[in-house]
């Protein structure tokens, strides 16, 4: 039974894995954590996958990571007290889970689809030393993070997915090309794909995701 600071499902790797690797899932606002903890059954056995739940109650089985509001032009202000102490529980989650599951950062990845890929990308870009990578699935960098990212030494070897929907209204796929543009000075390692479909995960995406992290190999942290 994993002890952590938020709510959480786990899948363990396969019992005969020497060396597993631990895949850690944010769903999007207005979720909860049976929802990527859906995807459980693709991801390959070498992992553990944990889905965690956002500490902020929207409604029944509804969380947020943070309050956000969209403003007349479409851009969007967030309630940044919430953002810093959301992210602030995903790395003491992260921390934990790395201790009581005795899996390396170097072997660690943070992911999450909308508000939850938002989550991930900040921690990768925050605290690198804590993952090996992140998955961002049709979600956007905070402008509020950029000022915080770690110097680019920190990212040799780091690995990031980046992908968006070419029909998705809610996070534009513009969203993507910013977030390639502001990374890519860093020297990480990454994977920008773009998909048919709207604001979703449609199953040519999700076998390409899986395929990326089958392919993936430890780096020092």
């Amino acid at each position: 039974m994993l002890d952590l600071p938020l709510h959480s499902l786990h899948r363990p790797a396969a019992a005969q894995i020497a060396e597993p690797w631990l895949l850690v899932l944010m769903h999007g606002v207005g979720s909860n954590e049976q929802d990527l903890f859906g995807l459980a059954p693709y991801i390959p056995e070498t992992f553990h996958v944990v889905s965690l739940r956002a500490p902020y109650r929207m409604g029944p089985n509804a969380n947020a990571w943070f309050e956000f509001g969209v403003n007349p032009d479409g851009s969007r202000t967030i309630d940044e007290e919430q953002e810093i102490a959301s992210r602030a529980l995903v790395v003491q989650t992260v921390e934990a889970l790395t201790r009581q599951l005795n899996v390396p950062a170097s072997r660690v990845i943070v992911g999450g689809f909308s508000q939850g890929g938002i989550m991930s990308l900040s921690v990768l870009l925050t605290k690198p030393e804590l993952v090996a990578g992140a998955m961002a699935l049709h979600s956007r960098l905070l402008p509020e993070v950029l000022s915080q990212i770690a110097p680019a030494s920190a990212f040799a070897g780091k690995q990031l997915w980046v992908s968006q929907g070419l029909q998705d209204n809610v996070i534009p796929v513009a969203n993507g090309h910013f977030i390639v543009k502001q990374v890519e000075p860093l020297g990480l390692n990454l994977t920008y794909r773009e998909f048919e479909g709207a604001h979703e995960i449609r199953p040519q995406e999700l076998t390409a995701l899986v395929a990326w992290l089958q392919q993936l190999k430890p780096v020092s942290a």
